[in-house]
């Protein structure tokens, strides 16, 4: 004779202690790791769509650094070109990840499902954080690499460990921006678009070329970027020095402006689809 065990309120039959532990912590760090695996399994499935994060801005500083001995056998100006295009490597990887992701996401079925299961969207927001945050760690090893073999950068390892930090909160703004982008047009648009931001930062924001070299005009405009300031405060954190008051105030607004912007387009886009 075989006995019922009665099911706890809340708990679908046959699923045992798995769903409550949904709700928790556990629960919600197990399924970030899972949404973060899936994400880096389908950029993988890809290689082609890795090649402008990974492989331009080591790239561009073998080509446009290297040859130019006076600045690559400087090593604070070859350190500070390393920096640029390390700021220019997560920039890019932050903008196209998040841009044409979530736009391309939105136009697929799959996405409208996996908003009808029992797993919480910060799931979802933080597995997509994980993965671009390591393919933009992994997007700067070529960089590194090429300016330790081939320049005289240099840094300690304390400088190093305070540009990784740096470069993790100076990502925020673009993060946001390719949120923004991502949510508020369609994905071949955004291709279009991350494009012109993309290279619109790195040039006016002192990634390719040093800020010295800019006219009073538009160095000036650059300080306003959230590139040039990204640019300053891992430099910084590097090398040193003083922090101009206008580089970490300007980070913060960035932060706060394009975080409030993707919020905003978010619940707009929550508000068209599934209300």
């Amino acid at each position: 004779m075989s006995t019922l065990t009665p099911t706890p309120a809340g708990t679908a039959p046959g699923t045992g202690s798995r769903v409550p532990a949904l709700g928790g912590r556990t629960g919600v760090l197990a399924l970030t790791f899972v949404h973060a695996r899936i994400n880096l399994v389908e950029t993988f499935r890809i290689p082609a769509a890795l090649i402008g994060s990974l492989v331009f801005p080591g790239l561009s500083l073998l080509f446009f650094v290297v040859p130019q001995r006076t600045v690559a056998d400087n090593p604070e100006f070859a350190t500070q070109a390393v920096i640029a295009l390390s700021v220019f490597a997560l920039m890019s990887n932050s903008l196209f990840s998040f841009g044409l992701n979530i736009s391309a996401n939105r136009e697929q079925p799959w996405d409208p499902y996996l908003r009808t299961l029992p797993v919480p969207g910060v799931s979802r927001v933080l597995g997509q954080i994980f993965s671009t945050g390591l393919m933009g760690l992994v997007s700067i090893l070529p960089v590194i690499a090429i300016g330790a073999l081939f320049t005289a950068a240099e840094a300690s390892v304390l400088g190093v460990l305070g540009g990784l930090v740096a470069l993790g909160i100076s990502a925020l703004p673009f993060m946001f921006i390719g949120i923004s982008i991502g949510y508020s047009m369609s994905s071949k648009a955004a291709i279009a678009v991350v494009q012109i931001v993309m290279f619109a930062l790195a040039f006016a924001g002192g990634l390719f070329l040093p800020p010295y070299l800019f006219a009073d005009w538009l160095d000036t405009l650059s300080k306003l970027l959230p590139s040039r300031q990204a640019r300053e405060f891992v430099i910084w954190a590097v090398q040193g020095g003083e922090l101009e008051p206008w580089v970490w105030i300007g980070i913060l607004v960035w932060t706060a402006v394009t975080f409030a912007l993707a919020l905003r387009l978010f619940r707009r886009d929550e508000g068209r689809r599934y209300h």
